[in-house]
């Protein structure tokens, strides 16, 4: 996949908060950027925070602090008109396919909302949905049916046609193939990175699967608790990570090379998930991590570059001075 760069990013997140209620905080002062074409996985597992970025960052939960910027403006204090340009531009695939679509509108009146809302004439509007109906490889007969009558992959191709509707450069993908059959998710992922090449367009990946981010995404942040704990390309995270958490979850991918499973220690984390009204001091992960010490407790790793290339917040990380 081709991607380019600009001096002013297309997404850039600064130290997003959403709190729920005045404890917990469900994402902690979470920022990264993300360039025009490009693809940044976020990962991590259930309740930490990732799919509530995604929510907050195309506006379906309100921020508690932060800034979102979109080519360089702050979402929250555009004029309606730059608002409304910048909803156009930035869309939303949701994870469950079943829930995601009306079941009382055709498909037809469903990809239509959204260029109905933008002005769009009849004709017009007619002309796009049978576009787009074979931009995600459905025939433009079908639009006359029923979300019911079609398949979760077929639902989930219409919910990507819905994004694209109004042409955007950026799409937040929320666990896009995570409730699919795995003879399905290839599929689907093919469909996005096809349609990338095609339109140009930027995602921000967000799963827990990391054997599906290794094939999709150009850069990858790791999240824990609330809070981003390493972020670097998709080489430096698969091949050199240096965050403890990152290693447990790599760890944890599937070899299907007989010849390389010998070659790999299993790390099995103990304890639970902590709770986000009452994280752990310092460092959150130290609860569950084997490298652990009284600096951990005493003193929060701040998110830095390491030997590696990549950014990770740990005391024990091999830094670029080392």
């Amino acid at each position: 996949m081709t991607r380019s760069s600009s001096e002013t990013p297309l997404l850039t997140v600064d130290r997003l908060t959403k709190r729920y209620g005045s404890d917990v905080r469900a994402v902690d002062a979470v920022s990264f950027t993300l360039q025009r074409g490009e693809t940044l996985g976020l990962v991590g597992e259930s309740g930490c925070g990732k799919s509530t970025t995604g929510r907050c960052i195309i506006g379906l939960e309100r921020l508690t602090a932060g800034t979102v910027a979109f080519e360089g403006h702050d979402v929250g204090s555009a004029r309606r008109a730059e608002l409304k340009l910048i909803r156009r531009n930035l869309q939303y695939v949701f994870q469950d396919p079943y829930s995601s679509l009306n079941p009382l509108m055709t498909i037809q009146a469903t990809l239509e909302e959204p260029l109905l809302l933008a002005g769009v004439r009849r004709r017009e509007r007619r002309d796009r949905v049978a576009e787009l109906m074979q931009l995600v490889g459905l025939a433009p007969e079908h639009a006359n049916r029923f979300p019911h009558e079609f398949s979760g992959g077929q639902r989930q191709r219409i919910g990507i046609a819905r994004a694209l509707a109004l042409n955007p450069k950026l799409i937040i993908l929320d666990e896009p193939v995570s409730a699919l059959d795995v003879s399905i998710q290839a599929q689907v992922i093919n469909l996005l990175e096809d349609l990338q090449d095609r339109l140009g367009l930027a995602y921000l990946f967000v799963a827990h699967d990391l054997s599906v981010v290794s094939h999709t995404c150009d850069r990858v942040a790791v999240m824990y608790l609330g809070r981003i704990v390493e972020i670097g390309t998709r080489d430096e995270i698969f091949d050199h990570p240096t965050h403890p958490y990152t290693q447990a979850l790599l760890s944890a991918i599937p070899i299907h090379d007989p010849d390389k499973r010998g070659q790999r220690r299993r790390i099995v984390l103990s304890g639970d998930l902590p709770n986000a009204a009452n994280p752990p001091s310092g460092c959150r992960f130290r609860t569950r991590c084997w490298k652990a010490s009284e600096i951990c407790a005493a003193t929060e790793p701040i998110l830095e570059p390491k030997a590696s290339g990549q950014q990770a917040a740990c005391h024990f990380a091999p830094s670029k001075a080392d």
